[in-house]
């Protein structure tokens, strides 16, 4: 049995984002489907595990980051979590503010870590894997 693909149109819906975001974060190398040049024009396809990738920047993006901060917290992710967007992940992670480097790091989620950074007045979103795919799927 083949992979699954979906086309922008299908993306987009699924995972909340519009097509015009789609076109630039294709334009912006963050995220690249498959393109089919073949035919008239240009057909554009996601795999399943794309739509995960898109799903993270759609939320990402609604608790407040930059397109800049979103898209190199998903590189953050790529890297420490290699299989994130192919497997059902149940991962969950927190982002927090890393003064000593002046950037947004993912770190598993550890509720008494989390209340300290609180504590500390430093903000902390969680990057719940578990809710991302759960999402996916109730689409």
């Amino acid at each position: 049995m083949g992979e699954t693909f979906f086309t922008s149109k299908d993306a987009a819906k699924i995972t909340g984002c519009t097509l015009r975001q789609l076109q630039y974060w294709r334009e912006k190398g963050v995220i690249v489907p498959i393109v089919s040049a073949t035919g008239t024009g240009r057909s554009v396809y996601y795999s399943r595990s794309e739509l995960v990738e898109l799903a993270v920047m759609v939320y990402l993006l609604s608790v407040g980051l930059t397109f800049e901060s979103a898209s190199g917290v998903l590189q953050q992710l790529r890297e420490i979590e290699p299989n994130f967007a192919k497997e059902n992940s149940q991962r969950r992670l927190m982002l927090v503010f890393d003064s000593s480097e002046g950037i947004l790091k993912l770190k598993d989620f550890e509720r008494e870590s989390a209340i300290a950074f609180l504590d500390q007045g430093l903000p902390v979103i969680p990057v719940w894997l578990d809710g991302i795919y759960q999402k996916l799927d109730n689409s």
